[in-house]
């Protein structure tokens, strides 16, 4: 059985081969793709010059270039088709603002990235194991 894949918006290479361990390192073995921006997330999404791309799950770094986690989730959830993906948003910020706007936006979790490579291990491998769980296909 083909297992759904998980969407990785985060634009820092080391997260990016940190989560790429994690979910090694915990049998995590959907299919991972990685957009450093909020806009290529959304052509990936859209299926701009590519077929459809169709996650069970969309874990959002917060701070990127040109277009950042906020203006990503906003234009999620204002498209029809998109608005439904789960998204869990990873950032270093412990702003209020940003959480509560994250919330606006119904993610599913917010998490701040542990600075420590062990714990930021056990948070992706934890979120991995989470959603591979889940009924959502």
């Amino acid at each position: 059985m083909n297992k759904p894949p998980i969407l990785l918006v985060e634009d820092d290479e080391v997260d990016v081969m940190m989560v790429q361990r994690a979910f090694k390192k915990h049998g995590i073995d959907n299919p991972l793709y990685v957009a450093e921006s909020g806009d290529k997330a959304l052509e990936l999404l859209r299926g701009q010059n590519r077929p459809k791309l169709v996650p069970k799950l969309i874990l959002l770094d917060f701070n990127m270039p040109r277009m950042n986690g906020i203006a990503f989730l906003k234009e999620l959830r204002a498209d029809p088709e998109l608005k439904a993906f789960p998204t869990v948003a990873l950032t270093s910020s412990s702003q209020p603002s940003d959480k509560a706007t994250a919330f606006e936006y119904n993610v599913a979790g917010y998490f701040i990235k542990p600075v420590s490579y062990e714990a930021l291990v056990e948070l992706f491998g934890t979120i991995g194991r989470y959603w591979q769980l889940s009924e959502y296909v």
